[in-house]
């Protein structure tokens, strides 16, 4: 269909439409990662510039990937409605509680339990296809409210702290996330 270097209204509208988005990095080496993400969890900056918010999960590829690369690739289709894909290429930043530019990024979102980064998307390449093979799907609950955002929640800062270190201070790769550095 196209290819540009911003989001143009269209593009930018078709987004905030869209219940899920895929992320997509990789180190140098060792594996590919591709996450999916929902919630109240991505802010549009302007045309070139996409942050969002990253949610406790099982791993963390996608922090310790920027870190190293910066590369990243996220991807929005549509499961309902006209067809698309839409892939925004480019360099992220991650940014964890620590550091002091969170507290400015995160007021753009709400308040939730486990949120461990924040990833700033520079966008270099927007790319859309036709999206025909995308299944059409109805949209019915969104796990995070009801079973994501309440566990960590339960858990608490101790209990989030103590599943951070378990399952996600290194990638699947054995490589580390940043989740407990300290920067100089």
């Amino acid at each position: 269909m196209g290819q540009g270097t911003k989001l143009n209204s269209t593009l930018r509208k078709f987004i905030t439409r869209q219940v899920m988005f895929f992320v997509a990095t990789a180190d140098k080496t060792g594996r590919v990662n591709v996450s999916p993400k929902g919630l109240d969890s991505l802010r549009i900056i302007d045309d070139n510039r996409i942050i969002w918010l990253n949610l406790s999960g099982s791993g963390n590829e996608t922090a310790a990937h920027v870190a190293a690369t910066g590369r990243m690739t996220l991807m929005f289709c549509a499961f309902d409605g006209d067809p698309m894909i839409l892939r925004t290429y480019g360099t992220a930043r991650v940014f964890h509680p620590r550091d002091p530019e969170w507290n400015d990024l995160a007021q753009d979102f709400p308040k939730m339990a486990g949120s461990r980064q924040i990833f700033d998307l520079s966008i270099d390449m927007v790319q859309t296809s036709c999206g025909t093979g995308v299944p059409v799907m109805e949209f019915q609950r969104s796990r995070g409210e009801t079973e994501l955002v309440p566990y960590f929640d339960d858990l608490g800062d101790d209990g989030v702290t103590d599943f951070w270190k378990r399952k996600n201070s290194t990638t699947v790769d054995g490589k580390p996330t940043g989740i407990f550095a300290t920067k100089p």
